[in-house]
């Protein structure tokens, strides 16, 4: 996968080039494609939706594109091609599609919610199994993603959430904010994007994704995620429940991997929420959550569990020490001196022993999180910002280095010394 890596990374890298301010939805918008998703463009006109649209399908070559600006007096023969003449006079009532939506890899459907009721049916299919239904005969689609837009979302009373809840990544585009964007849109590049990828790149990642495992913490971080949604009535389907799933599982794939790891998981926010008013609470809530799967996965790689289980189970017979400790200075002895002698060189061998062993660990943690950065990278070519990305490590980091911290000062305060082999700077 790695040379399909390096294209991806020239693709985002070209559409960047093109396209400011837009990091976040480039990405998704690949990651759409590759994993089979249609993708809803919210916004004003003058954003640079269509022409974004187009440029992700100029990635592919451009062929097979087809778009359409959908009106209330938008016809299906417009959409889905005209009736056959031929075939009308056989009695058999079927389209021409080949030129059309049903007949297209790519297409862009803008003001989508504004068609009619023929349009918006026709589409249930193609949008979700990627079939036609012209006539009587079932038609499979070529359709790789459709993107969608649209200045306005539809109201409940209209009955379009069956065609709403086929648009699993959902993102919010707005105008530029920035000056140093404004600097840049008058020399931004204007010829075509270069085709770097290609149909079988998409259908290597979408083989490889099949086998992919979602291992049992990240099942879990679903289930998590649905509960939190349900106690916040958001309602998302059990199909989007499951392609969520597959879109972590396609994340893996893209990068190699035959498990989904929580870095696949980032985009997940635009996959939840029904208004973009929601977005900024569904990311609070779900950082939370990440942040807690990650701080697992980072204690594990330190082991802190069980250095944790040391420094409680000596912390919790720290009295019982201090009368042993006292008694063997005072020597004033006791029922049973061995057995207290034999207890505090337990402590002291079990303390040095997790103190030098976490100190080892924390400072190879250390010298990983300078290269964290290129690590994710590499982890997940899609990830927009990797050197903030790395910084959530740090926590992991901190609740080792208290941890070690508890241990030498319970260490210095049973044997009045500093623990041999620990050398740690916590200014780091």
């Amino acid at each position: 996968m790695e040379p399909l890596k390096k294209n991806i990374e020239a693709a985002v890298a070209a559409l960047e080039a093109r396209f400011l301010e837009r990091e976040e939805l480039i990405r998704l918008a690949l990651l759409g494609v590759l994993s089979g998703e249609n993708v809803l463009l919210v916004g004003p006109p003058g954003t640079a939706k269509s022409q974004l649209a187009r440029a992700v399908s100029g990635l592919f070559g451009g062929e097979g594109w087809f778009e359409y600006l959908l009106t209330r007096f938008t016809t299906p023969d417009e959409v889905f091609g005209p009736v056959s003449l031929r075939e009308l006079k056989q009695d058999r009532y079927v389209r021409q599609t080949e030129g059309y939506l049903p007949s297209a890899r790519f297409a862009f459907l803008d003001e989508i919610f504004k068609s009619g009721s023929a349009i918006l049916n026709a589409l249930l299919s193609l949008l979700n199994e990627r079939v036609y239904y012209n006539g009587r005969s079932k038609e499979a689609s070529p359709l790789l993603c459709l993107l969608a837009a649209s200045n306005e979302l539809p109201e409940e009373t209209e009955g379009l959430s069956a065609l709403y809840d086929r648009f699993l990544i959902r993102y919010e585009v707005g105008f530029l904010r920035h000056m140093s964007s404004y600097e840049r849109m008058f020399t931004l590049p204007r010829e075509p994007v270069p085709a770097l990828l290609s149909v079988r790149d998409v259908e290597s990642v979408r083989e490889r994704a099949s086998r992919v495992a979602l291992p049992e913490p990240m099942v879990m971080l679903l289930f998590q995620l649905k509960t939190e949604a349900d106690e916040r009535d958001l309602s998302v389907s059990d199909r989007r429940w499951r392609k969520i799933g597959d879109v972590w599982r396609t994340s893996a794939a893209l990068n190699g991997r035959d498990e989904v790891s929580i870095w696949d998981t980032v985009f997940t926010p635009h996959m939840l929420w029904d208004v973009p008013e929601a977005l900024p609470g569904i990311r609070e809530w779900f950082e939370s959550r990440f942040d807690a799967a990650l701080e697992v996965e980072s204690e594990a790689e330190l082991h802190l569990a069980r250095y944790a289980a040391t420094l409680e189970r000596w912390t919790s017979r720290k009295q019982e020490l201090f009368g042993h400790q006292f008694k063997k200075e005072m020597k004033a002895g006791g029922s049973r001196p061995e057995a207290a002698e034999a207890l505090l060189s337990q402590c002291r061998d079990e303390l040095e022993t997790a103190g030098q062993s976490l100190r080892r660990a924390l400072v190879r943690f250390h010298e990983r999180e300078r290269g964290r950065a290129d690590e994710l990278r590499r982890l997940n070519v899609l990830l927009p910002d990797p050197a903030s990305a790395a910084a959530k490590y740090v926590t992991a980091r901190l609740r080792g280095e208290r941890m070690l911290h508890d241990m030498l000062a319970l260490y210095r305060s049973l044997f009045d010394a500093d623990m041999p082999g620990v050398d740690y700077d916590f200014t780091l």
